[in-house]
C-alpha cells in the first residue's frame, strides 16, 4: 500500500515531500471549490434565462390579447343585447390571460429559487475559511535531534575496523 504520492505508507517522508503533496492538495482543493462555483452559477444563469424566458412570452401573450379585448369591447358595445361574437372574444382574451397569469407565475418561481440560491457565496465562505486557516497554521515544532550515546561510542571502533578490512 502507497501514499497519494507514491511512497510507502508508514515510511517517513522529507519536508519536501510533505510540501509538495501539501501544495499539491491546496491546489486540488482550489480547483475544485471553482468548479462548483462555476457549476452552481451555470445552473443559477439557467433558472434567470427560465425566468426571463417565461416573462417575455408572459408580455408577448399579453400584447396580443389587447387586440382581442378591444374587438371584444367594440362588439359588446355594438351588439348589448346579443352576446353571442362578444362573449366570444371574450373569453378568448380570458383565455388568453390565463396562459400569461400561468407564465407569469412560472416566472416568478424560477426566479425565485435564482435569487435563494446561494451557491457562490457558500464557496466563496469556503475558500476564505480555507484561506484562514492556511494563515494561521504554523510549523509543527520539531524537538533537536539528541545523540544517542551508544552510537557515538561505537563510530570509532566502527571506522577503525572498516578502515582495517579495506586495508
Amino acid at each position: 500500500m502507497s501514499a497519494p504520492d507514491g511512497s510507502p505508507v508508514g515510511a517517513e517522508r522529507s519536508i519536501g515531500q510533505l510540501f509538495a503533496s501539501a501544495t499539491t492538495e491546496m491546489s486540488a482543493l482550489v480547483h475544485d471549490e471553482i468548479a462548483l462555483a462555476k457549476a452552481q452559477l451555470k445552473q443559477d444563469v439557467k433558472r434567470g434565462a427560465t425566468s426571463g424566458g417565461a416573462f417575455t412570452v408572459a408580455g408577448a401573450v399579453l400584447v396580443f390579447s389587447l387586440p382581442m379585448l378591444n374587438f371584444a369591447l367594440a362588439y359588446g358595445i355594438r351588439t348589448w343585447s346579443d352576446w353571442n361574437l362578444a362573449l366570444c372574444f371574450l373569453l378568448s382574451f380570458a383565455a388568453n390571460v390565463l396562459i400569461a397569469l400561468v407564465l407569469a407565475l412560472i416566472g416568478v418561481v424560477f426566479a425565485k429559487k435564482a435569487k435563494k440560491s446561494q451557491g457562490p457565496q457558500k464557496v466563496a465562505a469556503s475558500m476564505k475559511e480555507t484561506a484562514g486557516v492556511l494563515q494561521n497554521a504554523k510549523p509543527h515544532p520539531r524537538p533537536a535531534p539528541q545523540p544517542q550515546p551508544e552510537l557515538e561510542v561505537r563510530a570509532p571502533a566502527a571506522i577503525e575496523a572498516v578502515a582495517r578490512s579495506s586495508s
